[in-house]
């Protein structure tokens, strides 16, 4: 298996910060008909109004997230070593259903999929013929159970959070973790008209990842059904469930 594929050891890291990405995309409602209501969300969360003191970046994040239900986005992703060398470069179809539905499936160039209905979590590799069954469990993935939530306060306590206007609708938000054993160094968000755009991960050893959210769709329906996994029948098929082993 190639290195930066995920695995079952690396997957509640993972879903931290694939949900802190999506989480924080909260700035607009349905992208084909709601294009005044993002606005209007976006200039609350990113402007300072002349009788009213200036928004914290705690409180921008807040006014992001209020809104959001649903989100669909194609993701290019960049993998880059410390060099600058680019690693890996994949595309990702990603679905994201408040309150526990998250669809992660990477198309290219190493097919799996990663989905959770709130309760269990599928992981599937159709190339290695591999499918990894647990119960989803909020506490190990920190930061996602708490943006889940829309939980702000919780962050607070654990990231530094600052806010930084590149022009009159355009921020970026950079969390620097408290706890110095962090797997990330640095996570960088980048808002255009109140919509996230990319985001930037930052390793400690200096490996960054880049997600690029592209045909971006707010609040449009997405069935439930989607956010769960049938096991195909093939018996070939090497199936790993760890809901025993942890119970239910």
């Amino acid at each position: 298996m190639s290195n930066f594929k995920i695995d079952v050891l690396t997957l509640p890291a993972v879903l931290t910060t694939l949900l802190l990405a999506m989480l924080l995309a909260a700035g607009s409602t349905s992208v084909q008909a709601q294009s005044d209501d993002a606005s209007a969300v976006a200039t609350e969360a990113n402007t300072i109004d002349s009788e009213q003191p200036a928004l914290s970046a705690e409180e921008q994040l807040d006014s992001l997230l209020e809104n959001l239900q649903t989100f669909r986005a194609d993701v290019r992703q960049l993998i880059v070593e410390n060099t600058g060398g680019v690693l890996e470069e994949s595309e990702i179809l990603f679905m994201l259903k408040r309150p526990h539905g998250f669809y992660w499936e990477t198309l290219l160039p190493f097919p799996e999929l990663i989905v959770t209905d709130g309760e269990t979590l599928w992981n599937y590799q159709p190339d290695l013929l591999q499918l990894s069954i647990e119960n989803w469990d909020a506490s190990r993935s920190e930061l996602a159970a708490q943006l889940l939530s829309g939980n702000t306060d919780a962050i607070v306590s654990e990231y530094t959070i600052s806010a930084i206007p590149m022009n009159t609708s355009d921020w970026e938000f950079m969390l620097y973790p408290n706890d110095p054993a962090s797997l990330y160094e640095q996570v960088s968000l980048y808002f255009e008209q109140g919509e996230l755009v990319s985001i930037l991960l930052i390793n400690t050893n200096g490996q960054r990842t880049f997600w690029e959210f592209n045909n971006r769709e707010i609040n449009l329906e997405l069935e439930s059904s989607v956010f769960t996994f049938t096991t195909p029948d093939d018996e070939f098929l090497d199936v790993l469930d760890k809901r025993e082993t942890v119970g239910l």
